[in-house]
């Protein structure tokens, strides 16, 4: 048998050389790179030292910090800037920065303040209050900068104590001829509180803290003692003011301070209550009109040796009615037996023994419109059974009842019966005022006239003499071509008196006008005076 043999083909072929090259290149491309980056020499100086640093090119200032191993302190600072790039041999400069601060008390001198008065002699000079510098508080900031000051600046002033100005008041010629007076009249002027006794022209200061603020001056029935009222201490943002009392029969007399704070709407003498007073408080605030009112009222009783008991309360802390945020007023009776009150929303009597408030006339609280409330002025009658103030009827033309332009001069029986409009338009500032003085059981009342009576939030007012009902009324001051008064409440002199004369402010000066008009005296010419009392 034979064998058959299958010899298989061999295929043989050839790869073009371009393919392997472009395969090669190919290759080489999935390789890891083998570049060397390139570096930079970079100077460093830091600390009173310098280095040279290699970096790598594009390298930062921060980089730069970092190969040397330094901290950058809170103030420290480079040149150039961190994030700066940096070349190769560029200098780099570490800046210690430091800074230091020193507290300086500096001196604030004084002020010499002088005020001019026709009360005193011509040439007479009187030390009010004496200069006392303050202190100032000043912390300056030092830069310092690789061991060098490089800046010193003031960081913060703080006045530690204000400086109290030096006050002295001379005398000028006086030109007005001394009028006689009874009692005692108690002016304010220049925050120093003055009397006048025997004649005009003999006057002499009894207070002079020339800190007197007006919200009180009031002498006591037998003049005897002035009630007043102080500012606060400049930096006290706690207290308004404070309640004071002075003998004025002592010529070297010390106030009493009656620990009494933050009285603005009223404080008053007791009649028939030696030593005794009464107020009422409010609490600050910073806003406009910087106080809440209490409301409240208490007595208060001192000693002539500076002793002060503890205040007896008569009326609590209250609401005060509407608008009662500004606060009330009070007015004893001649015989000290009632005490009537005065607010926004009415007039009435206080009930002494649980201190309830008793209307006796409801008023349409005034739309001020700003951050003030009208409270009509209220005085007793002289028999102490009548009270006059001021209503508020609706006007015809006003938009609502509280914006009511119409105010007129009201008497309200105490025994019974309607309430009397007896002045129709008197204005809202006519503040009434009775004579101690009566005569077969008759007594003037003085009151203050508005000039425009539709516009008496800001209008001049003249001053007015009527009957105790109304009748008779006689405009008697200022003359009718002359500049009207501002509002005040117009002081009588003491019962006894000869003509019976009136006190008022007129232009700053104290005015005597008798109670028919006939005698006109102005008894004081600076123009400074602000409040006035007369016992």
């Amino acid at each position: 048998m034979s064998k058959v043999h299958r010899v298989g083909k061999t295929r043989s072929f050839s790869i073009p050389f371009a393919c392997i090259l472009a395969f090669s290149l190919i290759l080489a491309g999935c390789a890891p790179p083998s570049l060397t980056q390139s570096l930079i020499k970079v100077h460093f100086t830091a600390d009173g030292k310098t280095q040279e640093l290699s970096l790598p090119a594009g390298s930062t200032v921060q980089q730069a910090l970092a190969r040397a191993g330094v901290t950058l302190g809170t103030l420290d600072r480079t040149e150039p800037p961190p994030y700066t790039t940096l070349t190769d041999g560029a200098m780099v400069k570490l800046i210690r920065v430091k800074e230091v601060f020193d507290v300086t008390d500096v001196t604030i001198p004084f002020e010499h303040q002088v005020v001019k008065n026709e009360s005193m002699a011509s040439g007479q000079t009187l030390l009010i209050q004496a200069g006392v510098n303050g202190t100032q508080e000043i912390t300056y900031r030092h830069v310092i900068e690789d061991g060098v000051e490089v800046s010193k600046t003031e960081f913060k002033s703080v006045i530690i104590k204000d400086p109290v100005p030096e006050i002295s008041m001379v005398g000028v010629q006086a030109p007005f001829t001394p009028v006689t007076i009874p009692g005692k009249l108690a002016f304010l002027i220049a925050g120093n509180a003055w009397v006048m006794q025997g004649t005009t022209g003999n006057r002499r200061p009894i207070v002079t803290t020339a800190d007197l603020d007006g919200d009180v001056f009031a002498l006591s029935p037998d003049s005897a003692w002035l009630l007043y009222t102080r500012k606060a201490a400049k930096g006290d943002q706690a207290d308004i003011n404070s309640l004071w009392v002075i003998n004025t029969n002592e010529p070297s007399a010390r106030p009493i301070d009656l620990k009494v704070k933050n009285v603005k709407n009223y404080a008053g003498w007791v009649p028939g209550q030696a030593f005794t007073i009464s107020y009422s408080t409010v609490e600050p605030r910073p806003t406009a009109p910087g106080w809440q009112a209490n409301n409240d009222l208490h007595l208060i009783t001192f000693r002539a040796n500076g002793t002060v008991l503890a205040p007896k309360e008569i009326i609590g802390t209250n609401s005060g009615g509407l608008y009662g945020w500004w606060g009330a007023t009070f007015a004893w009776s001649p015989d000290g037996s009632q005490l009537a009150y005065a607010r926004p929303d009415g007039v009435g009597l206080v009930n002494l023994k649980n201190g309830a408030f008793i209307p006796k006339l409801p008023i349409i609280p005034l739309q001020t419109h700003g951050d003030w409330a009208w409270v009509p002025g209220i005085a007793w009658g002289n028999e102490g059974k009548t009270l006059y103030t001021v209503s508020h009827p609706k006007g015809s033309g006003a938009t609502s009842a509280e914006d009511s332009p119409i105010f007129s001069l009201a008497a309200i029986p105490l025994s019974g019966g309607p309430v009397m409009s007896i002045v129709q338009r008197s204005g809202m500032f006519a503040y009434p005022s009775v004579s101690p003085t009566a005569s077969a059981g008759d007594y003037p009342v003085a009151f203050l006239q508005a000039i425009f009576p539709d516009q008496s939030d800001t209008s001049h007012y003249r001053l007015v003499i009527m009957n105790q009902d109304g009748a008779n009324k006689q405009t008697i001051f200022p003359a009718q071509d002359a500049t009207g008064i501002e509002p005040q409440t117009v002081v009588w002199s003491p019962p006894g008196a000869s003509p019976l004369y009136i006190a008022v402010r007129y232009q700053g000066n104290i005015w005597l006008v008798s109670s028919d008009g006939s005698q006109v005296h102005q008894i004081t010419g600076d123009g400074l005076t602000t409040r006035i009392d007369w016992k």
